[in-house]
């Protein structure tokens, strides 16, 4: 997954980003709209930690999103037959 599917779904990932991140507002969300470099500064900002390690925490976000995407699809491609 790349921030561009991130940002066209924002609305989506709302919840669980404030799930990852908790000290992040509904206006702070809001606010971002999907601009990585916005949701980056709000994280260093709120928990106080570097640029870089921000950079890391987001890519392995994406990566969860990516591999719940991938598990929900297969799950949805699954033949719901009688087994037979």
């Amino acid at each position: 997954m790349n921030w561009d599917q991130v940002q066209g779904r924002w609305k989506q990932y709302e919840g669980q980003l404030k799930e990852k991140w908790g000290k992040l507002t509904d206006d702070d969300l809001h606010q971002i709209a999907g601009k990585r470099d916005q949701l980056i500064g709000i994280i260093q900002e709120r928990y106080g930690i570097a640029k870089e390690e921000v950079e890391r925490q987001i890519e392995d976000f994406m990566e969860s999103l990516h591999a719940t995407s991938s598990t929900t699809a297969k799950g949805n491609s699954k033949s719901h037959g009688s087994g037979r």
